[in-house]
């Protein structure tokens, strides 16, 4: 292993290095390469700003008591809450995150799943309500996800995928015996299949098959005899958790078919009709619950990036009192074995999530948990502003954009532009200590930008980057740079991107598009290449991102990928880059970021490599997420000259 000296590392921030000259060394489970020494300041004030924590709605217990993840260690684990802003007991004690949890119906067991380092490869657990007595419920080396509970908790049914196969087959177990599980549905190429619900008298599986990101098909299962049929069929939509309503005769399900926002529709399994739950609107509906009893349900609309809840009695639709929540973004919607109350996670740009309940009788609106800040100042959060900038096209494209708190009235400040991944997602105003850190340490102007093909705006602006319009999106930044120029208190001179995944991909895009207006690029777990990404990426995965991509197997795609892949591009990047990767990511491969360092070194461009052992798809442990915070600092004090 070759370490730093003082002459090294000035040399990696002078100027490009040789193309065979890597300065290598580890740290914990990360290898850093052509990474300087972080000097302890800036560690200190990377972690501070680490060590806020929030609090993940799971769901209510049998009895009446909250479970939520949240992290005391280095990853976030499974707690019990048993009144308002009591003790969180902690359940489950990992070194690696949960993937998520569910309450068992009518038990006192909770099923919880984990994977590997990130490599999204779930395993299923059950356990008791004091965290011992645990079960796995799974085979080893398949991917367990989408669970479904019968109503009586005795039986759960879930997806399971196996290694290079796109096909998922649905298995079924009892939650207390592993050696009970079995398949119930298995058939060759229809791809990804996910249970969502089981019927009310146990004797049918609603099913949906995923054909992209953004088209569904809806189908029942009938457990007897295995017959498969489509409902709701129709011209391609999203059709997004979808269950039955109590009485079982019809069916509740998020969808944008028949319109171009989200609706909650109901609907009726006997003639295939869907009946708006929620009223018509500008925005999408992003979640629901309803009630055990089906009497009420409660939806979150995403109102330009921030939540509304609105709770509605279901069998006469009348509105009923609503919660006056703060600003900010849902995470999730519960009601409790009675139907009075309701769990709402809720985050907002100066506090970390939380779990409130609205009690539906009383009116009243309960905290049920305190997040700690980790010692920031809420008042110094910074607060997002909504801009919005013309692109090349005319077409209108939100952004929103958070400024120093300390900066002075009308001084320069550097920017930053973060760009989400996805690319069906959206940018929005909840907590981010990564931010916040961003704009008052490093005193940049953070923009984020939700550029066509984003999520919240509808399906015509969610589809304005499919296929062969990939490169409209980066254009969209070359927009936002144009706007960067025309505000006074903005430095155009220094700009930096940073993303992941797809946001990564935009990263490196934007570089080789804008080079010569940016003065470098943070690249995480991005694709370089979209062919090569798409023959790599797991297999249970592929097809539906060929369906938002292309096919890399047509000679259509083929020459569009050949045309604006980065590293087909990469001989017009000429500002320096940082590179971060999960060695376990098993959607944007490895081998998708060594390729392109690859590419880099080989010019002499300035690049720096940070690989995670223990990471797949985005950094879940604390250590690692300081880590990757500190190597950022001194990549972008180099960038924008701050001392």
């Amino acid at each position: 292993m070759r370490l730093f000296t003082a002459a090294s590392a000035l040399a990696l921030l002078a100027g490009p290095l040789a193309a065979q000259e890597v300065a290598r060394r580890t740290q914990g489970s990360a290898t850093l390469e052509n990474i300087p020494p972080i000097p302890a300041s800036v560690s200190a004030a990377a972690q501070r700003y680490g060590n806020s924590r929030s609090a993940g709605l799971v769901g209510w217990t049998s009895d009446g008591q909250l479970l939520i993840t949240t992290r005391f260690g280095a990853t976030a684990q499974l707690h019990r809450v048993a009144m308002p802003l009591g003790a969180r007991s902690q359940l489950t004690f990992y070194a690696e995150p949960l993937g998520g949890a569910r309450a068992i119906p009518g038990s006192d067991r909770i099923l919880f799943t984990r994977d590997t380092g990130g490599d999204e490869w779930f395993q299923l657990y059950t356990l008791s309500a004091t965290g011992g007595d645990v079960l796995q419920l799974t085979e080893p080396g398949t991917r367990n996800t989408s669970l479904a509970f019968a109503r009586d908790g005795q039986t759960v049914f879930w997806a399971q995928s196996r290694k290079g196969s796109g096909d998922t087959v649905i298995q079924a177990a009892s939650p207390t015996d592993p050696t009970s599980r079995r398949t119930v549905f298995a058939r060759a190429g229809l791809g990804s299949l996910s249970p969502s619900d089981v019927s009310p008298d146990g004797t049918k599986l609603l099913l949906t098959r995923g054909l992209s990101n953004v088209a569904h098909e809806l189908y029942l299962l009938d457990l007897a005899s295995g017959a498969l049929t489509q409902v709701f069929a129709g011209a391609p939509a999203i059709i997004d958790g979808a269950e039955f309503a109590r009485d079982g005769r019809s069916v509740l399900a998020i969808t944008n078919r028949g319109s171009d926002v989200r609706r909650l529709v109901e609907i009726d399994l006997a003639t295939g009709r869907a009946t708006p739950v929620s009223p018509d609107a500008r925005w999408d509906v992003e979640t629901f619950a309803q009630s055990e009893d089906g009497r009420t349900v409660a939806w979150a609309a995403n109102e330009d990036g921030t939540s509304k809840v609105a709770v509605q009695d279901f069998l006469t639709r009348r509105a009923l009192p609503q919660p006056d929540l703060p600003m900010g973004v849902v995470g999730g919607l519960r009601f409790d074995r009675t139907g009075r109350r309701l769990a709402v996670q809720l985050s907002s740009p100066n506090a970390p999530g939380d779990v409130w309940s609205w009690d539906l009788p009383e009116g009243k609106l309960t905290r049920w948990t305190a997040s700690e800040t980790g010692g920031l100042d809420p008042s110094q959060m910074p607060m997002p502003r909504l801009i919005r900038f013309k692109s090349f096209d005319g077409l209108s494209v939100p952004a929103f954009v958070y400024r120093p708190t300390a900066a002075v009235a009308g001084a320069k400040t550097p920017v930053l532009i973060s760009i989400h991944g996805g690319p069906e997602a959206q940018a929005r105003p909840g907590w981010s200590p990564t931010i916040a850190y961003q704009a008052n340490v490093l005193g940049a102007t953070v923009i984020v930008p939700n550029v066509r093909g984003s999520d919240g705006y509808g399906r015509r602006y969610l589809d304005l980057d499919n296929g062969p319009k990939r490169e409209d999106s980066v254009k969209d930044i070359g927009a936002l740079l144009d706007w960067i120029g025309r505000q006074p208190d903005l430095d155009a001179s220094r700009v930096a991107v940073v993303g992941g995944s797809y946001g990564g991909y935009m990263v490196l895009a934007a570089m080789t598009r804008y080079s010569d207006r940016l003065a470098g690029g943070i690249d995480a777990f991005g694709i370089s290449d979209w062919t090569t990404f798409l023959q790599n990426t797991e297999a249970y995965r592929r097809d539906n991102r060929r369906a938002e991509y292309g096919d890399e197997r047509t000679p259509e795609m083929q020459r569009v990928f050949a045309r604006i892949s980065p590293r087909a591009n990469v001989a017009r990047i000429t500002k320096p880059m940082l590179i971060e990767q999960g060695a376990n990511d098993p959607r944007v491969p490895r081998s998708e970021s060594e390729q392109m360092v690859a590419a880099l070194r080989s010019r002499g461009v300035p690049v720096s490599y940070l690989l995670f052992a223990d990471e797949g798809h985005g950094w879940r442990k604390k250590p690692n997420q300081d880590l990757a915070r500190e190597v950022e600092t001194v990549f972008l004090q180099r960038l924008f000259a701050i001392p």
